[in-house]
């Protein structure tokens, strides 16, 4: 396939870039002016733009493709509105140039509670950390919102906590819902999933929870 990956330079968005090369995909990496990139690969190609709160300069870098992966996450609680507001301008860029399948990820805490969560997660962890980080969670409902609400075939998908830990291939996930006692997850392994789920019919227009 043809894909074009945003947030290129991220955690996440990096593996998703290295693993479709392997995997024989050709990709478009899509960076900022002022980032640093220096991966290179004869089925890579690069673009840069200013920023991607505005789909105009976006619509090259998606039209041709056959699907679009956004790693785009605040890194921070006090980074903004960053998911929303990049996320807004790839469904615009997308749907001015017809592409249709999109894959974003989100996070765990968006999604329902299992009904058999233990007692503890569901009274104190869950709680505690929906209140920790609630701005992130609120730019991500923004988020997830817009994309219910596009035209395209999207997946988004709901990591816990992530870790830099190899790539294992080996984690469990839950088409609708989340993951029971799912804790963390590997950049490496959620990035594996987003790519996974492109051959997964059962995934579009769902929520996909995933943990070890």
């Amino acid at each position: 396939m043809r894909i074009t990956v945003f947030g290129a330079t991220g955690g996440i968005g990096g593996h998703v870039v290295r693993q479709a090369l392997d995997a024989g995909h050709k990709v478009t990496a899509v960076v900022r002016t002022s980032s640093a990139y220096d991966v290179e690969h004869p089925a890579l190609e690069v673009i840069r733009v200013p920023g991607l709160t505005q789909a105009e300069p976006l619509r090259d870098a998606v039209d041709g493709s056959e699907a679009v992966i956004s790693g785009v996450g605040a890194r921070g609680r006090k980074d903004g509105p960053v998911a929303s507001e990049s996320t807004r301008s790839m469904l615009a860029a997308m749907e001015a140039v017809g592409v249709r399948r999109f894959v974003a990820v989100s996070a765990a805490p968006l999604g329902p509670v299992p009904p058999d969560e233990s007692f503890l997660n569901r009274r104190l962890l869950y709680p505690m950390i929906n209140a920790f980080a609630a701005d992130v969670y609120a730019d991500l409902r923004v988020m997830e919102a817009d994309i219910r609400s596009s035209t395209t075939e999207w997946t988004v998908v709901r990591p816990p906590k992530l870790t830099n830990k190899a790539l294992t291939e080996t984690y469990r996930t839950e088409v609708g819902g989340t993951v029971t006692r799912g804790y963390t997850i590997s950049r490496a392994d959620v990035a594996h999933l987003m790519l996974a789920v492109l051959d997964r019919p059962e995934t579009v227009c769902q929520p996909v929870g995933v943990a070890y």
